[in-house]
């Protein structure tokens, strides 16, 4: 059971292993792009190419979903990034249970955008964890971990990407020990649980008085979806690329363009400085601040 494509490569490492996946659970195809024409998740795309029947519900918490699941008699079923909250009756079903992949060190990071907040946050280090499901959202006895450091240029989709993989490995290795007996669990600690709740449009406004590394932290763990934007002259711009700047600016308001030179803008923020190096306003394409700086004025207040 997955829905995007963190979930792809966990299913490939099934087929690849030799895993009989009697079926693939999936979200239903939604509208996507400007003509809002219907696409297919990426799970549903893998298992037709691989022959998979593809089950869409609407809601996993029907009867008729779960006698449809029991008629299938799976063995086990395995989660990643399915996007709901499955019901008793459902991860009954399953003699072995549920072990779902998720994508940070449990307790911390329970939710919907894990990869994005440990970013926003600035943390350091992340990772996956395999646990087995129960009737919360991540709250289920953990199996096996690996851990990923995040470097501090590194994109929400650059760290999605690895983790995705890392998934796929820790959960072969899982199946592994649950198969020769040796998987071990331990229950998460409540009182140490953070939570990454969905992610929307509305988070990525960046707002000049906080630090510069915050604000680099924001625009990292919203690229590529949704983007930290702000306003210049009352247009919206998009900020794709920056980093923290070691120029000093005294007395400049936050938001102050301070300096625009062939490769950055320098930035003032409530503490310290930060350079942009790609934008994109909305009428146009990404660029660099050599494409479009000569466009931009010193002194503008950004927001």
């Amino acid at each position: 059971m997955g829905t995007p494509e963190f979930a792809v490569p966990s299913l490939d490492m099934l087929v690849r292993e030799g895993y009989d996946v009697a079926a693939v659970v999936t979200q239903p195809d939604k509208p996507k792009g400007r003509g809002k024409k219907l696409a297919a998740p990426p799970v549903k795309e893998y298992a037709l190419e691989k022959g998979i029947e593809v089950l869409q519900p609407e809601k996993v918490k029907t009867a008729d979903f779960v006698n449809q699941i029991r008629n299938i008699a799976p063995d086990l079923l395995v989660t990643a990034a399915y996007g709901k909250i499955l019901s008793k009756e459902l991860l009954d079903v399953p003699p072995l249970g549920c072990i779902n992949v998720h994508a940070s060190l449990l307790p911390k990071y329970r939710g919907a955008a894990p990869i994005n907040w440990c970013i926003i946050n600035g943390e350091k280090i992340t990772g996956v964890t395999t646990m087995f499901t129960d009737e919360g959202m991540d709250t289920g006895d953990m199996l096996l971990k690996r851990q990923v450091e995040i470097t501090d240029e590194m994109t929400v989709g650059e760290l999605h990407d690895i983790l995705s993989l890392v998934g796929a490995e820790v959960l072969k290795e899982t199946l592994i020990k649950l198969k020769d007996g040796t998987l071990q669990h331990e229950p998460q600690n409540h009182e140490e649980a953070t939570y990454a709740p969905m992610i929307d449009k509305t988070i990525g406004e960046i707002d000049w008085n906080k630090p510069a590394q915050e604000i680099h932290n924001l625009v990292r763990g919203t690229n590529p979806w949704p983007g930290a934007y702000t306003f210049y002259k009352g247009d919206r711009m998009k900020v794709w690329k920056t980093r923290v700047a070691n120029d000093g600016y005294a007395g400049k308001k936050p938001g102050t363009i301070c300096k625009i030179t062939k490769e950055e803008l320098i930035v003032a923020t409530g503490d310290g400085f930060l350079s942009i190096i790609e934008v994109q306003f909305d009428s146009g394409r990404k660029m660099g601040i050599n494409e479009c700086g000569h466009n931009l004025d010193e002194g503008e207040v950004l927001g």
